[in-house]
């Protein structure tokens, strides 16, 4: 019986703990989705398209799972600070923040999407 019980504990242990495995990679594809976003927001040069694009790459790596998620953040993060020390866009960082946010929570980057952006974003 006490054999059935440790049995049965270390399964629902493991099996809590098996998906540590995968979180370098969702990280890692996470940051290639912040990163694609970045491009398409140079490519598309489309005024008053910042926010989407900031929601699209959080929203995108977030469905990556929990390492994506963690990538999205540490990005997002990263480049506010960046640009808060530069004295660059700092006007707008807790609107950037906010998009970033609703994007990584699975909130549709749609909302932020500016009249006229080609479909292709």
């Amino acid at each position: 019986m006490k054999l059935i019980l440790a049995v049965l504990v270390l399964v629902l242990l493991v099996e809590t703990q098996a998906q540590w495995y995968r979180y370098p990679g969702q990280a890692v594809r996470g940051s290639q989705d912040m990163l694609r976003a970045y491009q398409d927001m140079r490519k598309a040069n489309w005024k008053n398209s910042d926010k989407y694009f900031h929601a699209r790459g959080n929203y995108d790596a977030a469905k990556r799972g929990p390492g994506g998620k963690w990538a999205a953040r540490v990005i997002s993060d990263a480049r506010e600070a960046v640009q808060g020390l530069s004295r660059r866009g700092n006007s707008d960082a807790a609107a950037d923040q906010a998009a970033n946010r609703w994007g990584r929570n699975g909130g549709d980057p749609n909302r932020y999407r500016p009249k006229g952006l080609p479909k292709k974003y």
